[in-house]
């Protein structure tokens, strides 16, 4: 797979990724979005959500910090962006934790078209109907093939899943990929799980191939990640470096660091 053509892709075309998500990484979510070249909005309003979507090329909805209203602003958005046929990554955030979680993340996937469903491995578990607990925001260990998961959930929802971890799983009907980019100091920044969810909607944006694009993004923001960790001295920094990183990707790079199976 040519990951980096993808990623050619988006700093052409500059799309607009639209988003309603977590307001604890918002800034960060857009940030992510503008390095790797394209144009990050958040417009969470109910009065301009459908409308927001209908100007972009992809939408991202995240439940990290939901509300009820906030719900019901992203069923306007999915709406619009389902009219317009461009993807919606959908970032389960949080699922197995409450109720409330659990109940909004089912009315959004049986109420509206969602392409990508994103996750830890918990939070996927249970949106495919596995009776597991998530721990606020973070995975618990799960007692099942995660691939089979997450094949069967694709199958039964129409939709590409993706699970992040140690190794990130992409599945749609058809095939799957593992991704093994990535670092562990990933688990120690707040927003890296929301920042994928952008990186994912804005590959999708370019690619017609959700899983793809998605197996594309991970790799790509995983690389970043790697060479992140190399230049940093603790979370902070890393931070500030993995933005740094994404910016100065090249074909060379991403070529000899990419590990897509």
């Amino acid at each position: 797979m040519d990951v980096y053509s993808i990623l050619e892709k988006v700093m052409a075309q500059k799309p607009l990724v639209h988003h309603l998500t977590n307001w604890v990484t918002i800034y960060d979510c857009a940030n992510i979005v503008k390095v790797l070249g394209a144009s990050p909005v958040m417009a969470h309003a109910r009065e301009e959500s459908g409308d927001m979507a209908g100007l972009a090329s992809s939408l991202v909805l995240n439940i990290g910090t939901l509300t009820p209203e906030f719900i019901e602003s992203m069923k306007i958005a999915a709406k619009s962006a389902n009219k317009k046929g461009i993807p919606v990554v959908l970032d389960v955030c949080g699922a197995g934790a409450t109720k409330l979680r659990d109940d909004k993340s089912f009315e959004l996937l049986d109420q509206v078209k969602i392409d990508v469903i994103k996750g830890n491995a918990s939070e996927i578990a249970r949106i495919a109907g596995e009776n597991v607990k998530t721990k606020g925001v973070d995975s618990v260990e799960v007692e099942k093939n995660l691939i089979e998961l997450a094949r069967h959930l694709a199958g039964e929802r129409n939709a590409t899943v993706v699970i992040t971890g140690k190794e990130d799983i992409v599945a749609d009907k058809t095939r799957y990929f593992i991704v093994k980019n990535g670092h562990e100091m990933m688990m120690h920044v707040v927003g890296t799980g929301c920042m994928a969810a952008s990186v994912i909607g804005t590959f999708s944006a370019v690619h017609k191939n959700l899983a793809e694009a998605a197996a594309s993004a991970l790799s790509v923001y995983g690389i970043a990640a790697e060479l992140a960790a190399k230049e940093s001295k603790g979370p902070a920094t890393f931070k500030e470096k993995l933005f740094d990183n994404i910016y100065r990707l090249n074909k060379e790079t991403v070529e000899r660091m990419k590990k897509v199976e």
